[in-house]
């Protein structure tokens, strides 16, 4: 025979609602991760195998290989695509923006639009690339 001390409680843990917490996380990230892989498909040039990472607010602009610019999936010329990027950042000052060359696009296509929002104030510009493996 145990004897229980006067005081002590039973104590459960009850699982429901750390469950329908990560129900609803799930179901948010299932929405949300077609959304960040927007733009049209290039082959993109290799090179590193690490990632730079960042919480900041980007857009997404992709010339391809014939030379045309795209802002996410819309084709547009290049003077129109900076004019939006410029009316995008009235709403988000800290707006990066990020160029995505097609590997066989003109090196002289990516570089002029990359001068063209720098000329605009654009400080914050990148260049995505593709990891390669270390084999």
């Amino acid at each position: 025979m145990t004897r229980r001390r006067s005081g002590a409680s039973d104590v459960t843990m009850s699982l429901t609602p750390m469950i329908d917490v990560m129900t609803t996380l799930l179901a948010v990230f299932m929405v949300t991760t077609p959304m960040l892989m927007s733009g049209i498909d290039i082959d993109l040039p290799r090179a590193g195998t690490s990632s730079l990472s960042g919480n900041d607010h980007a857009i997404q602009i992709s010339i391809d290989a014939n030379g045309n610019y795209y802002l996410s999936d819309q084709k547009m010329p290049g003077d129109e695509v900076v004019k939006r990027a410029i009316a995008m950042r009235g709403e988000n000052p800290n707006l990066a923006i990020t160029l995505s060359g097609d590997s066989r696009a003109d090196y002289g296509a990516v570089m002029n639009m990359m001068g063209k929002l720098k000329d605009v104030g654009f400080q914050r510009v990148g260049l995505r690339t593709q990891m390669y493996d270390k084999k």
